[in-house]
């Protein structure tokens, strides 16, 4: 699964499917997985993930682990 990209929509711009960089997927209360980085322009973007996606794009690298 090396295909993995991470995307979010970016409030700020309106603009769908941006791409996340510098990715760190943490764990909520409830315990959903959330990945948090840039866009590279300076805008933050947030995204809510599955379980299974999350720990594919810290495997292949693309995100750092942020929870325990």
């Amino acid at each position: 699964m090396a295909d993995i990209q991470l995307t979010a929509y970016n409030v700020k711009t309106k603009e769908k499917g941006v791409p996340i960089q510098d990715a760190v997927i943490t764990k909520t209360a409830k315990g959903a997985y959330m990945a948090q980085g840039h866009d590279g322009k300076g805008n933050k973007l947030t995204t809510l993930l599955g379980e299974q996606k999350a720990l594919a794009a810290i495997e292949a690298g693309i995100a750092k682990k942020g929870f325990e």
